[in-house]
């Protein structure tokens, strides 16, 4: 039989520029993001324990809106279902970017990753069915630690100052990626319990609507989209369906093929301008009002002691751990692929660890699981305790290889004649061999309001 003509696969390697640009911009507003993150969940935390957890609860219960369109919503419920529809918006962009020109574009380089998500998605959903199935509970919420919360997470990297390679964050932003991709299909297929027709074909013609004018006429201003997306939403609402599948739909409509006159990617233009948006504001303000929780001896008492809470808090912080980087060893195993000569397996179980941060996507789904509060408030605390042990222990594992990770960042960030990219793209390496041609624009002169923009073969959309 003759040999592959092509060498081994490298896990992890180094990103191409264009590609280590484009995460870089991406990575950077998330990292924002997750900052603002971890303040309103903190600021949550602590007005739920407080004498003013009255004013907490009716503010979180405000109910406005319009009644006779079925809109008169609480304040909570806006958030999850309007807020968090611009989060899956831009989820929804980046996987289509990543499909079409992105790392997953090949088979190839998409099964290394998308083997260790998708078995990160399954393991944790195995053990929690295992742990409170065992303890007589139910399986009902088996889907709630299937999902990673990239802005916590980086917002967790930035407060140990951390100098993770790109690769890694890479990674780390596909395995997200493809964990939201599970989550609004779960979300689709399991959390829907009635359709309205009318609505939905409604919300169908007008997504119809959305991908004609944007990639078939190419209508450009943001005031033909704005409106018909709401009323997309409000017909998503309506049907039944969670509001929030429309936001990841209209995503994926996205065109990604380059403009003729700017020869700027509208889904990368668009998600740039639209993510500040959805890390700093809807995010938070949704984990603003769904992390109150009330904390106490008894609170941890019932994660501990209640089946369902405790497969939860077990299936983010070990059922991640097992299924990312057990996915990732057995993908490297199996495809004859190799880990970069720059990291050790090590590094991938802090990533795996890292990755049991489920948080925003994982309360959403609480809140689906278990609409009854008397039962809702243990899920969100075995979320919170999940994630609070993943993002400690593997704090400590990352510290301990942050002189290496530092030493790495510099070599990929050196630009010692001050052309705007990294020496290390223009000598090239025995893995990827020298950079065909110039990003357009790099991580360190990346500026404005346009994102930067990709290199390789057009794609059709």
């Amino acid at each position: 039989m003759p040999r592959s003509n092509h060498k081994a696969r490298t896990f992890l390697g180094r990103l191409p520029l264009p590609e280590r640009t484009f995460v870089a911009d991406a990575l950077r507003t998330e990292t924002v993001g997750g900052m603002v993150l971890l303040a309103a969940a903190a600021i949550a935390l602590v007005w739920a324990n407080t004498p003013l957890s009255s004013a907490y609860e009716s503010v979180r219960n405000f109910r406005f809106g319009i009644e006779a369109l079925g809109l008169h919503l609480s304040v909570a419920h806006w958030t999850s279902d309007g807020l968090l529809t611009i989060f899956f918006f831009v989820a929804g962009a980046e996987l289509k970017r990543e499909l079409v020109i992105g790392e997953l574009r090949h088979p190839g380089t998409a099964l290394l990753p998308v083997v260790a998500a998708a078995s990160g998605m399954l393991v944790p959903a195995l053990v929690y069915g295992l742990v409170a199935t065992s303890l007589g509970g139910t399986w009902n919420g088996w889907a709630v630690p299937m999902a990673t919360d990239i802005a916590f997470a980086l917002g967790v990297l930035a407060v140990i100052s951390t100098h993770l390679p790109s690769a890694l964050r890479a990674f780390l932003l596909t395995l997200a990626v493809v964990d939201d991709l599970g989550a609004i299909i779960v979300i689709a297929v399991f959390y829907t319990s009635t359709i309205y027709l009318p609505a939905l074909i409604g919300a169908v013609l007008g997504l119809a609507l959305f991908f004609h004018l944007h990639d078939r006429r190419q209508v450009h201003g943001w005031y033909w989209y704005l409106p018909l997306a709401l009323v997309i939403w409000g017909l998503t609402h309506a049907s039944g369906v969670h509001a929030t599948v429309a936001g990841v739909a209209m995503g994926l409509l996205l065109r990604v093929a380059k403009d003729g006159e700017s020869g700027r990617r509208p889904a990368e233009r668009i998600a740039h301008l639209v993510r500040p948006v959805s890390a700093g504001v809807a995010v938070p303000l949704f984990a603003l009002f769904a992390a109150g929780v009330s904390i106490s001896g008894d609170t941890w008492g019932e994660v501990a002691g209640n089946p369902e809470p405790l497969g939860v808090a077990l299936g983010l912080a070990v059922g991640k751990l097992l299924g990312v980087a057990g996915g990732s060893y057995l993908a490297v195993r199996f495809t004859r692929a190799r880990l970069s000569a720059d990291l050790v397996w090590a590094d991938v179980v802090a990533v795996a660890m890292l990755a049991g941060i489920g948080f925003t996507v994982s309360l959403l789904i609480g809140e689906l699981a278990y609409p009854d509060p008397a039962q809702l408030e243990p899920i969100k605390a075995g979320v919170l305790l999940g994630s609070l042990t993943s993002a400690i222990v593997a704090c400590l594992l990352l510290r301990l290889r942050n002189n290496t990770y530092r030493r790495m960042y510099e070599a990929e960030t050196a630009d010692q004649n001050a052309d705007g990219t990294p020496d290390i793209y223009q000598q090239g390496n025995a893995e990827q061999g020298p950079v065909p041609e110039r990003a357009e624009r790099s991580e360190a002169g990346g500026g404005g309001d346009d994102p930067p923009h990709s290199t390789g073969d057009e794609p059709r959309r």
